[in-house]
């Protein structure tokens, strides 16, 4: 059996102090919205107990799917650099970049530069996208949706390039008999009333894993627990799974912070996958759902 642990949308708190300079840009927007907002919602000690929580699952990897920042300022991409080799090796974490990593378009490459370990591909000395990631019985396919969105937006884009790669990725990895887990940041399709935060290309991504296949895609943005599936190839269909952001202070804007776990067994042909999910209360403990079976064949 294989462990996978599945976090998301860290916003990691306190904001630093931005300059004038800084803020004469979108970040102004952003800015004004974590005081009026997100300081009373994302907690540092909250992200804390949570990954506490997630260590003692002694999961054998641990995917993280983006908006580790908030306003993309430079202090806080060396303040998640800090706290991704705190998480785990490079070896034991994957992360993909969210729309908070890419906030202006002067930042789209800090990612790559600060947390490039974590999103390359095996053998690789640079990241790029998609990347694939063998551990024991599965392919962690990372893509990356975080383009720096206009004014009012939190939109992401999954690029040419990606997109056309991707079918052979999964089918090379199809038939090598690996559980496909597909990871990025914005969820494949969007509720209606989130239009101005969706993946633009998101059609586009769902007829490229409905062609090609996967056993299960993971993601995060939406800052909520939610399961929705799409159309596989031969009728199957393939869970997309995402998490609450992982700071989330109980009773606030958004669902308590909580995390995943997936375990999976089986072999091609006859996987099985359970599927945890853990939320932090008020009392600052983490209590367990009951498992859900959400891969079986």
């Amino acid at each position: 059996m294989f462990v996978l642990a599945h976090l998301s949308d860290l916003h990691l708190a306190p904001l630093p102090t931005p300059r004038f300079s800084d803020l004469a840009s979108k970040r102004i927007l952003g800015f004004l919205n974590w005081q009026r907002k997100r300081r009373e919602v994302h907690d540092a000690d909250t992200l804390e107990a949570l990954v506490a929580d997630l260590k003692r699952q002694q999961a054998d990897h641990i995917a993280v799917a983006g908006d580790l920042v908030n306003l993309s300022l430079p202090e806080e991409f060396k303040a998640a650099q800090r706290w991704m080799l705190a998480l785990g090796s490079p070896l034991d974490v994957t992360l993909v970049p969210g729309n908070h990593d890419a906030y202006v378009r002067s930042m789209e490459e800090e990612p790559a530069r600060r947390w490039g370990d974590y999103m390359r591909s095996d053998g690789d000395e640079q990241p790029s996208f998609p990347f694939v990631r063998r551990r024991g019985p599965i392919a962690l396919v990372g893509l990356s949706s975080a383009v720096a969105a206009p004014w009012f937006r939190a939109t992401g884009r999954i690029g040419k390039d990606q997109m056309r790669k991707l079918p052979d990725i999964l089918k090379q990895f199809g038939d090598e008999g690996l559980f496909r887990v597909v990871m990025l940041h914005h969820p494949p399709i969007s509720q209606p009333h989130r239009q101005s935060e969706r993946l633009l290309n998101g059609p586009e991504l769902v007829a490229a894993i409905k062609e090609a296949g996967a056993e299960l895609v993971i993601h995060g943005h939406e800052h909520v627990n939610s399961v929705s599936w799409l159309a596989g190839p031969s009728e199957r269909r393939i869970p997309v799974v995402g998490v609450p952001s992982a700071s989330a202070l109980p009773g606030k804007k958004w669902e308590a912070a909580g995390y995943n776990v997936y375990r999976i067994d089986g072999a091609p042909g006859a996987w099985h996958c359970q599927m945890t999910s853990h939320v932090i209360g008020k009392d600052g403990a983490t209590t367990a759902t009951e498992p859900r079976v959400i891969v079986w064949r």
